[in-house]
């Protein structure tokens, strides 16, 4: 049906004079009626016609179809049969309806509304009222089909000024007015104070958008609405409007411009989708699909206004839109196959869908709570003339500097990062089931190269789970890897020197801090580009191979060293257990930048880092200050003082006798005292500026009283992750999950997913004693085993289902200890003769585990 339609549709416009466009229309009807209704002759033998003996019976669909392809071959085409006209129509209307098969073949004027061009709330009440009373609903079901499949006809439909309605109803008779006006009043006084606030529109956290600036009256289209979708047969006969109408709004965006010249156009995809049933069936096959791809049409102005009229809506209004497109993109992904060869990139249906589902995400952050300001101050990097070899070799867009920027977002003006809290949360807009279908590699393959030609499900990254767009991160991290191995190669070749294709840190345990920070801070200075490579970690005096498993050793060690509350950098609360910059610190900055890039090295080197910062600190590596309510969690007794300031409805100035100075202890105990304003001292706290002075206050906390240390340390991290999309594709929240992995660690996941090799399987005995030891072990005890195993305390991003750890088989009965390759998540274990000798050994092993050794 989307096939034939969209064929109709482009042979239509492709002559494009109006006359022929009108003519075109006219003889598909026809054709479509003659199908269907047939032309009123017992005797005909076109067998074109529902009339002739012989004719299969179509459904509304296969005529449609039927319709376009006779159209085409300019097939026979029947005069009504006078029989089926004469007795309906009136002498003066003989000659003009004879010579056309039209809506109004079978009824008279009066009960057929054809004066009727568009709908207003009242003239639907009017013509709903008319249907019951006669007890056929064929009128309605005719004008909605024609005024909901023509574009024109919708644009005018529902209009805020109320003369439209005036002006659609002159022609009807003065008894219909009169008998609708009573039945208005009446829908009036039923629907009353409930419906009113089923349509009330939210105003949104921080947006000032006025809904007067559509022109669709959207409390009549819901009331309308409600009535219409009772009836079964007006739900068809909508169905099958917009399957007609989809395509041609899709070819006037495409190729007529149609929203430059008439704004009004959104009314179109306002008033569809307030329809409450969209999410059915009946949508999913055909209509929604076509509808999805129209609305990608429109220019972003459009779906900016759009998005920000939705960001109004009440949230249950905006969840429906959003389960409405979440529905379509299930359903055609359950419904089909994908490979490598068959991308679901490639599907239609599910990229539209996707792309609408863009404006509602970013309409539930505009009506949610937003933070446009309190950005930190980017650092720009100083362009060069000089062209790269990246440039040379014609693989600069691989390597384009920064994120992205999303051109809906650039018209809004908001960032995923703004947001405080949006209506609807985050995470409901992942879909599970496509994100089990994407192919990372291609798609990550579209998103840096091919982005202008196809479609890359990580342009629209709330759509992807944290483990899906993690393997993206790692597909880029990998090809820069190989890139900076690539041209170390080149370097070499051309300077002679021997090619040093790693980032290679050799470092004394006793002195990791000072070896590690000296050949950073040189490498960082002489050529940044090497902290791109692959990191190969040796550790002096020891046999052990870098495959990953030496480098968890080492960041563990060198966080260990750095967050020592006896050096002073960082300060610990006992009761958050996190730490936060020390503002009294005597360190320089270059140590505040070695930690920076440990942790941009752990990203990149794909390792999981035990590190507790509060969220404030992965907000401001992203781009945001922190403010008042970051202090929940950074400095939760600060929070709870200055929210009780706020809330405090006594005398603030007499009672708490605050000014905006304040004061804290440096690192030997010693009063700091800071003017938040010029002369604080004598400035008194009060009811009307204490929001100010709350504001201040967490600004130098968070902000001003930090900025050396955290400017240092995130210039260490940029330096890492400087090129990678990091920033575009994820969440502060979700930084800190790939940085620190998940604190939740599910063993029988691990169960599941676990490997065996060397004559091990799960139903050995020794794998059974295993397991039964493990889930007896305390927190602390399966921390120390995860650590012993993986070098890691902490599962990966997913849990530890993702983590794919194998159990081989070390020989039989023995008094030595299991052993582990960290590097690949093995562990090594003997067959020991009984289950209490297993858990010996083994908490043996894994409680004095330490260094490495050539096994």
């Amino acid at each position: 049906m989307y096939v034939a339609n969209m064929c109709f549709c482009f042979f239509l416009r492709t002559d494009d004079p109006e006359s022929s466009e009108a003519t075109a229309k006219h003889l598909i009807e026809r054709y479509f009626r003659q199908l269907t209704e047939g032309c009123g002759n017992g005797n005909c033998t076109n067998e074109f016609c529902a009339s002739c003996c012989d004719f299969q019976p179509l459904d509304n669909n296969a005529a449609a179809a039927k319709a376009l392809e006779l159209f085409k071959i300019n097939a026979k085409l029947c005069d009504p049969h006078p029989s089926k006209t004469e007795s309906n129509l009136s002498p003066d209307k003989n000659t003009e309806l004879d010579s056309k098969m039209s809506n109004t073949d079978l009824f008279p004027p009066k009960d057929d509304f054809s004066d009727v061009h568009y709908l207003t709330e009242n003239t639907v009440c009017m013509i709903l009222s008319f249907c019951e009373e006669e007890g056929d609903y064929s009128a309605l079901i005719r004008i909605i089909g024609r005024v909901f499949s023509n574009a024109e006809a919708l644009v005018k439909s529902f209009r805020k000024d109320e003369q439209n309605a005036t002006d659609n109803i002159e022609s009807l008779t003065p008894e219909d007015v009169d008998k609708h006006e009573k039945q208005s009043q009446g829908t009036s006084e039923t629907m009353g104070a409930a419906s009113q606030a089923a349509l009330s529109v939210e105003p949104p956290g921080n947006e000032m958008f006025d809904p007067c600036d559509v022109t669709v009256d959207i409390g009549a289209v819901r009331r309308v609405y409600d009535k219409l979708l009772t009836i079964s047969q007006v739900e068809s006969a909508l169905v099958n409007a917009l399957v007609y109408l989809t395509p041609n709004i899709e070819l006037d965006l495409e190729y007529l411009d149609v929203y430059e010249t008439n704004p009004d156009y959104l009314n179109i995809f306002i008033i569809v989708m307030e329809n409450t049933n969209l999410h059915s069936p009946e949508y999913l096959e055909v209509a929604l699909a076509q509808f999805c791809k129209a609305m990608t049409k429109l220019p972003v102005t459009a779906l900016s206004r759009l998005s920000k009229l939705w960001s109004t809506y009440s949230l249950p209004h905006l969840r429906r839109m959003m389960e409405t497109f979440q529905q379509l993109i299930t359903f055609t992904v359950i419904s089909n196959e994908y490979d490598t060869e068959n991308l679901v990139n490639d599907d239609e249906t599910v990229v539209a869908a996707t792309q609408c589902l863009k404006v509602v995400f970013y309409a539930s952050i505009l009506g949610g709570d937003v933070d446009r300001e309190h950005n930190e101050e980017e650092e720009e990097d100083s362009e060069s003339d000089e062209l790269t070899l990246h440039e040379l070799l014609g693989e600069e867009r691989l390597y384009k500097k920064g994120p992205q920027v999303d051109p809906l977002e650039k018209e809004l003006g908001v960032r995923p990062l703004d947001s405080i809290r949006p209506l609807i949360p985050f995470d409901d807009f992942v879909n599970e089931p496509l994100n089990d279908v994407v192919e990372m590699d291609k798609d990550f393959t579209f998103f840096k190269v091919n982005a202008e030609t196809k479609f890359s499900f990580q342009s629209c990254p709330f759509i992807l789970s944290i483990i899906t767009k993690s393997q993206g991160l790692y597909y880029d991290n990998r090809i820069r890897m190989y890139s900076e191995r690539r041209l170390t190669a080149l370097y070499s070749m051309v300077q002679g020197q021997q090619p040093n294709p790693y980032l290679k840190l050799k470092v004394r345990r006793d002195h990791i801090i000072d070896d590690a920070l000296v050949r950073l801070e040189m490498i960082s200075m002489e050529n940044p580009s090497d902290l791109k490579k692959q990191l190969f970690v040796e550790f002096e005096g020891e046999q052990g191979v870098d495959e990953g498993g030496v480098s968890k050793e080492f960041f563990q060690l060198v966080l260990e060293e750095i967050f020592n509350p006896d050096i002073g950098m960082f300060t610990y609360d006992d009761n958050t257990k996190l730490f936060w910059f020390n503002s009294s610190s005597l360190e320089n900055e270059a140590q505040y930048n070695l930690i920076g890039i440990v942790l941009g090295l752990a990203i990149y080197n794909n390792c999981i880092l035990d590190v507790h910062f509060p969220m404030v600190v992965y907000r401001k590596l992203m781009g945001k200050k922190g403010t008042y309510l970051d202090l929940s969690d950074s400095h939760p007794v600060l929070y709870q003082s200055l929210k009780g300031l706020l809330e405090y409805t006594g005398n603030v100035e007499e009672d708490m006798m605050l000014t905006f100075q304040i004061s804290h202890t440096d690192l030997f105990g010693n009063p700091v005292f800071y003017d938040l304003k010029e002369q604080g001292d004598q400035l008194p706290v009060t009811k009307d500026n204490r929001q100010e002075f709350v504001d201040l206050y967490a600004d130098y906390i968070l902000n001003k009283s930090v900025e050396r240390q955290f400017r240092a340390f995130k210039k260490g991290f940029l330096m890492v992750t400087n090129e990678s999309p990091l920033k575009y594709l994820f969440r502060p929240e979700q930084v800190e999950l790939l940085i620190c992995g998940s604190r939740k660690l599910d063993f029988e996941e691990l169960e599941k997913t676990t490997e065996y090799d060397g004559g091990y399987s799960k139903d050995t005995q020794i794998i059974k004693d295993f397991w039964e030891t493990i889930h007896s072990f305390g927190d602390e005890q399966k921390r120390l085993f995860l650590q012993f195993t993986t070098g890691t305390d902490r599962a990966p991003v997913g849990g530890l289902g993702k983590l794919k750890m194998i159990i081989a088989k070390n020989g039989s009965d023995t008094d030595r200890l299991p052993t582990s390759h960290t590097c690949f998540n093995a562990l090594l274990l003997p067959e020991y003769s009984s289950k209490e000798k297993l858990r010996e050994r083994l908490l043996k092993a894994i409680t004095y585990a330490k260094g490495f050794g050539m096994l």
